[in-house]
Parts: C-alpha cells; structure tokens; sequence
C-alpha cells in the first residue's frame, strides 16, 4: 500500500513539473528583434543565426558581441547600439544557442564560439572593430588572433565563467528533458533574473527596467533556451587558452572597460589585465558588468579614442534624439525608470583612463 502510494505521490510530483514546464512555454511569446534595424540571418553549421545590422553599408563596420549567460542576447546593446549607427555600419549577433538564433541541442562548447566569431567576422565584415562583453572578449580575442579586425573594446572580459571547473553533472542534468527544464525555469524565473542583475549587472537597478527584464524572460524561455546556458553555468565555454596570453601576442589595440564596482570580475583582475597585455584600461564609476548598458554616454565618452568616427558628446545627442522618437512613437519609459534621472546621475560617472603602459 505504502509502495502504491509512494508511486502515486511520484507521478502527481511529474505530472505537475511536467504541467508547470507546459505553462511556462506556452506563456512566451515568439521572441521579437531585440534591436531596430535590419534584420538578417547567417547561416552557420545548419544553424540560422539572427543578427541586425543598422547606418551606411559602406561605414566602418562595428561589430557586437553580447555576453554570455542564462539569458544572453543582442538587446545587451540596446542603450548605444541607434545612436552608433548614425557614425558606424553597426552589427550585432544573436550567439547560436541565445536570442533569435537558433538553439539546437547540440554541445556548446568555448571553441565553438570562438570558431563562431571567427567565421562571422570573415564572412559578415569587413575588418570590424569589435566591441564584446565578459566571456565574449575571450572569444573576440581568439577571433582577432585568426582574422582581420581593426580593434577591440572588452567590457569586463574574462576566461572563466563558473568557479570548480567543468561540472558534467550539473549539465547533463540542465540537459535532461523535465528536471532540466524544471531547473531552468527557476533560473530564468523573474526573481531569478532581476536578483543576478542587482548582484553583479547593475550597480543601480534604475537602469533594469521592466521592458529588459520582460525581454530577459521572453528569450530565457524559448524552445531549446536551456542548451548552451546548460554549457555556461557547468563551465564548459571557458576557453581552453587563457585571456591574458591571447591578448599579449595580438598586434591589434586592445581597450578594456571596467565598472569600478564590478564583483564577478573585480578589477584588480582588469588592472592585472592590462599590466600584462598593454592593453589601455578604462574605468567607469558606479558601474558593474554592464556600464555600456547603465551609462551609455560616459561609456562612449569613456572609449571615444577608439571610436574616431564619433564623439561622445555627438553620440549624447543622437541618443537624447532616440529617446524622443521612442516617445514620439509611443514608446514610453517605464513609470519606474526614471530617465531623466539617468542622464542626470551621468554628470556624476566620473572615467579613469589607467596608466597602464599601453602604447595602444
């Protein structure tokens, strides 16, 4: 009877795992482009991978690579990627496996992405400069060490995601149909999302608003969204050659971004960086992993020698002109997000440019 019933009790457990994954994925919607402009499709190893492009063809071409986590996509770039397009040919990826690309359930791996860019800089640009985020920089430095690019901008770039190296365990089971789904849910639940953007994304969740945390879990929930984040948070995209040795045999000028505040990446290990790499570092107050995103401005005032197409103050103009055509067009703010605010608390984001060295 005890037998019965425990059986009974396991299947009533299933069945609502099972109804609760059912609901979840019938709540998402098809995931809309992150980013105005034109959207394209590379075809890459019998994937489609989604990306938009935006200003002059025959511009310089500027290429970004969003960073790389539970719920990674091209919307990263949404606060500067308009108002650069006004100087730069400006392109921006989906990843395989994250965003509109399309995520099979293949193995992700490090030296798949690094291929990936690769393979995207020589076939989709034209000596880009790239601009990549976090675990991306690794994989944009490897592409910079294989093909043409003019110059790279990392934000907060490392080589290792998860601490303990690689967990095959925690994969397979992120991986497995139901419970894998069931983890993932939680970790791409709405408190999930807005706690790891107020512990180390944000330094003032202001700038997390209620449209990019709806995109978060709009793109964390669609078909296959498990898959390649199953890779990152095991530990199975770090990149087998470590940051700093790829960085000091390129000939190309390297700047890193850091937020002073950033944690997952302090910036004793962005210093470090650079002293060994000669690579200019870059500071940004009151930031963490995401300066390009909570002060875009002071971003691109603080990397405008790399961008000599553009000036910072140029670029504060074209952005203020996007926020009202985003009005104009009944694109409101969130009530809670105050964007006057932003700009305001942006006099006070003091740069550092480090002496590092660099002859960059």
């Amino acid at each position: 009877m005890n037998l019965k019933r425990a059986l009974a009790s396991a299947g009533i457990a299933v069945g609502a795992v099972a109804a609760t994954n059912e609901l979840l994925s019938r709540r998402a919607e098809p995931l809309e482009p992150a980013l105005e402009g034109e959207q394209r499709t590379y075809r890459w190893r019998g994937m489609d991978v989604a990306y938009t492009e935006a200003g002059d063809p025959e511009a310089p071409d500027l290429l970004f690579v969003h960073g790389v986590n539970a719920a990674g996509s091209s919307q990263e770039w949404h606060e500067i990627f308009e108002p650069l397009s006004k100087a730069y040919h400006v392109v921006a990826v989906d990843l395989p496996g994250f965003g509109r690309s399309d995520r099979p359930p293949i193995d992700y791996t490090a030296e798949l992405y690094e291929d990936f860019v690769t393979d995207f800089v020589d076939d989709v640009t034209d000596e880009p400069e790239i601009i990549a985020a976090s675990l991306s920089g690794a994989y944009a430095a490897t592409a910079a060490s294989r093909t043409d690019v003019s110059r790279l901008v990392l934000v907060c770039p490392t080589d290792t995601s998860m601490p303990g190296g690689k967990k095959p365990r925690l994969k397979r089971a992120i991986r497995s149909p139901l419970l894998g789904e069931a983890i993932f849910n939680g970790i791409a639940s709405n408190p999930s999302l807005e706690y790891f953007s107020a512990d180390h994304g944000y330094y003032d969740m202001t700038g997390y608003s209620r449209a990019k945390q709806s995109y978060q879990w709009q793109t964390t929930h669609q078909p296959g969204a498990r898959f390649a984040p199953a890779s990152f948070v095991s530990g199975y995209l770090d990149p087998e050659t470590d940051l700093e040795s790829t960085l000091a045999e390129l000939d190309v000028p390297v700047t890193l971004v850091w937020g002073r505040e950033s944690d997952i990446t302090p910036l004793a290990e962005g210093r470090n960086l650079a002293d060994a790499t000669g690579a200019k570092l870059v500071v940004i107050d009151y930031a963490r992993l995401l300066p390009h995103d909570e002060h875009p401005d002071r971003f691109v005032e603080a990397i405008e020698d790399d961008l000599p197409e553009i000036s910072g103050e140029v670029f504060a103009s074209e952005r203020r002109q996007s926020l009202e055509r985003e009005r104009a067009e009944g694109h409101e703010p969130d009530p809670d997000v105050a964007v006057e605010r932003e700009r305001d608390a942006d006099d006070a984001v003091e740069i550092d440019v480090e002496d590092t060295g660099s002859e960059n």
